[in-house]
């Protein structure tokens, strides 16, 4: 079970989209949670859309295996049925006319609800089904509008995007998703943070050595092939994810946990930072592409093989060494990674704090290695304090590095719920704590346009590196310099 949350309303909730994987794996099973946890009530209304030509009855029969396959075949049926009583379909193409007038009256059946319009779809559909649910009457004060990352490729395409949107939906209405944001471990941080005297006033670069965040998948492109190719490491991953989590280590104080008073704190750190561009990214960036392994217990091609483009240079793997120009940050390094194919699945921020300035302890008592705080964000959400002890018994003083360990499940005793079930509930209260506003997106492109720039401009393929490995040599290369080393939760 999960810790008790309060129901909401009933409302419409529209997945364009529907029938992707999006919906399946993840949106329709994190829906059928909150309703079996009763957050949902009887006579909200989830509608599917897409441009398959189904009943709702077999629309039906795809959300129950999805939901199934996803959660274990041992669903109480009772629960199963109601959820799936709440579902319908519509099948409509975004950007043709046709069935869009006989949705739009179903939607104005319930005009007092909140009805949220999810667009679980490729970005280059976001802006006609926004004019054609504008065309209709659907924007109205109640409607809310949910959107993928990423948005665009870069900062130009995203300011037309933003601006698309923006004559559709206003900014309120507007909730830009990024699932890391839902995440326990990434929320807890702004607890461990501000709600412990214990950190904060240690939280600067007079105690912070240096910052990691990486985010780690075995997995390759797979189904996403046709978009990823498209797109690569850079603005899959680090344009969004990576740069809110750094925005969340990083961000003063806010003034309280109002949602623009959280997004303010974000958005000076995107502003902060440093450029990386042509004059320094052969020095603070690293790009990769996974060549042929073993990965999953099995071997794997290579990209390009996987692709079927031997020409491509998209990369699979980037790190990056960021730095911020603030009084809090001043020479405090954050380094960034993330890739496929890579020996595991895990996501994780690490503080490293400063070495003590001082031994007291012989040579024989062994090495003092510096306190690191990790903040593990998938699998196995919890917080990792490392710490020098005393090696029980009397053969004198010996010091070693333990961990205070904090699983969430284990020290909570309830299910962690999915990043999902959370930021589709807060859609629905109306609130865009978790969601990032229009000028951070912006500013976080603004940002990445010059490295991208940069690796365009120095005609270098991405360095290969054998799948199930931690990326090319030239990464550790990149901390090794500054006389650091990738963390490892066995060191």
């Amino acid at each position: 079970m999960t810790a008790p949350a309060s129901q909401v309303d009933p409302f419409d909730l529209v997945i364009f989209g529907g029938t992707g994987d999006l919906a399946v794996r993840k949106l329709l099973p994190a829906l059928y949670h909150r309703y079996a946890d009763g957050q949902i009530q009887p006579g909200s209304r989830l509608i599917g859309v897409a441009r398959d030509a189904l009943s709702d009855a077999d629309y039906h029969a795809r959300v129950r295996e999805a939901v199934v396959k996803s959660l274990g075949a041992d669903l109480p049926e009772e629960t199963l049925s109601g959820f799936l009583g709440l579902i319908g379909y519509h099948a409509l193409d975004a950007r043709k006319d046709a069935g869009w007038d006989a949705f739009a009256a179903a939607m104005h059946a319930s005009p007092e609800r909140v009805c949220v319009f999810y667009l679980a779809t490729s970005p280059d559909i976001f802006v006609p089904i926004c004019e054609r649910l504008r065309e209709r009457g659907l924007n109205h004060a109640r409607a809310r509008v949910v959107v993928e990352k990423p948005i665009g490729r870069d900062l130009q395409s995203a300011t037309a995007i933003n601006d698309a949107l923006g004559r559709c939906f206003a900014e309120q209405q507007t909730f830009r998703i990024d699932h890391y944001l839902g995440k326990e471990t990434v929320q807890n941080l702004v607890a461990l943070r501000f709600g412990n005297a214990l950190f904060e006033p240690l939280w600067n670069a007079g105690h912070i050595d240096h910052v990691q965040i990486t985010v780690a998948e075995t997995i390759g492109v797979e189904w996403r092939a046709g978009f990823y190719d498209g797109a690569g490491a850079l603005r899959d991953m680090v344009q969004n994810h990576l740069l809110q989590l750094l925005c969340l280590v990083a961000m003063e104080p806010p003034a309280s946990l109002a949602p623009d008073a959280i997004r303010d704190e974000k958005l000076k750190v995107l502003r902060a930072l440093k450029p990386i561009d042509e004059t320094n990214a052969a020095q603070c960036s690293v790009r990769g592409q996974y060549r042929a392994g073993a990965s999953n217990g099995g071997a794997v091609p290579g990209y390009l093989e996987e692709i079927g483009r031997p020409e491509s240079r998209t990369e699979t793997f980037v790190a990056l060494k960021a730095e911020l120009r603030n009084w809090r940050w001043a020479g405090v390094p954050f380094y960034l990674r993330t890739g496929k194919r890579l020996p595991e699945r895990v996501s994780e921020i690490v503080i490293t704090f400063r070495a003590i300035p001082h031994s007291i302890f012989g040579e024989s008592a062994g090495q003092i290695s510096p306190n690191k705080l990790v903040l593990r964000l998938q699998p196995d959400e919890g917080v990792k304090l490392w710490l020098m002890n005393k090696y029980p018994g009397p053969g004198g003083l010996r010091l070693r590095r333990v961990a205070l360990d904090m699983s969430f499940a284990e020290a909570f005793g309830v299910r962690n719920p999915d990043a999902y079930e959370r930021l589709l509930m807060d859609v629905v209260r109306g609130n865009p704590t978790l969601f990032m506003r229009r000028d951070e997106v912006e500013a976080a492109w603004a940002w990445a346009d010059p490295i991208l720039a940069a690796w365009e401009a120095g005609h270098d393929a991405p360095k290969g590196y054998t799948a199930g490995t931690w990326g090319p040599s030239a990464a550790v290369a990149l901390i090794e310099r500054d006389g650091r080393t990738w963390h490892e939760d066995a060191s």
